[in-house]
């Protein structure tokens, strides 16, 4: 972001060429809330052994089911307020050294809140389908330190880049990312007291109600009408055609024509189409169209 001097006094206010982060990010910060608490270390390291454990299980079904941020962040909270209002207040020194910190530095913030959910997050996405893969198709059994060592320098690179990009990518205020402006506007939603206007919703209600309703949109095509998760207009006007299922099966076919009520298929390798901007998921598309076109042109120079 960048600082402009405010017009009726001499203090910095924050402003920033992109409306969408205008709307959504507050301006100012409050430097006396604690992030780096003990509440932090336990709930994020658990969340972050939780979150990678899910994610690779389910990441094995024929439809993946996608473990998205919202989960732990809901998880998040209660367990961060249950231990602010548990856990003793006094400080404790550690041994040999002149450093104290407090179980309990007081009520549970957004600070932690995001702290935490970034420490889950960021067991996304490491090497262990490089491991899978060699198991699997290979028949190449790693040792549990390479494993890991391998799983480490890979994550360690990828933050490194971050580190050394940080110019372009994240001080730049025309680099922004939606997902991260839905994540801020969930962390204000449940954590900042917002009051209700008159003949209106809380955003806090307004959320509840929206988590109900998709609770529910999920529980039906997965448990009760799991056909609506892949329909093939082929597949049902040439019953009895091989090839017509072979080209429109979305389970065990090319899924040519087929489309789906079930939001975690949607979902389920390119995240959520509600939070990118459609000229992304343009661009999405045609990088997609262009990559099969190459591959099936290899194909044929190859037949």
């Amino acid at each position: 972001m960048q600082s402009v001097p405010s017009s009726s006094n001499d203090e910095q206010v924050e402003d920033h060429p992109i409306e969408q982060v205008l709307l959504t990010v507050p301006p100012t910060d409050d430097p006396t809330l604690p992030a780096f608490t003990f509440r932090v270390l336990v709930i994020g390291l658990s969340t972050c052994i939780l979150s990678s454990s899910l994610s690779k299980f389910f990441s094995f079904r024929r439809n993946p089911i996608a473990i998205e941020l919202v989960f732990f962040q809901l998880l998040a909270l209660p367990a961060g307020r249950l231990m602010a209002a548990t856990l003793p207040k006094r400080l404790i020194r550690l041994p040999c050294t002149s450093w104290k910190f407090s179980l309990n530095p007081g009520p549970f913030n957004i600070k932690e809140h995001v702290l935490i959910t970034t420490m889950a997050k960021g067991s996304y996405g490491t090497a262990s389908n490089i491991i899978v893969t060699m198991k699997a198709f290979y028949h190449r059994p790693l040792s549990p330190w390479a494993a890991l060592l391998l799983m480490l320098t890979t994550q360690m690179l990828g933050f490194g880049f971050a580190g050394m990009f940080k110019r372009f990518l994240v001080d730049s205020p025309y680099m922004w990312w939606p997902f991260v402006l839905m994540d801020v506007s969930f962390y204000r939603t449940i954590n900042e007291k917002d009051s209700r206007p008159k003949g209106m919703v809380s955003k806090l209600q307004f959320f509840t109600l929206v988590f109900i309703l998709s609770f529910a949109y999920y529980i039906i095509p997965n448990y009760f009408f799991r056909s609506i998760g892949s329909l093939s207009l082929a597949c049902l006007i040439w019953k009895k055609s091989v090839t017509a299922h072979q080209l429109g099966s979305g389970l065990n076919g090319l899924g040519l024509g087929t489309f789906t009520f079930d939001w975690s298929t949607v979902i389920g390798f390119l995240g959520s189409p509600l939070a990118l901007p459609i000229s992304s998921i343009i661009h999405s598309m045609i990088g997609f169209i262009f990559l099969v076109l190459h591959h099936h042109s290899n194909l044929i120079l190859v037949q």
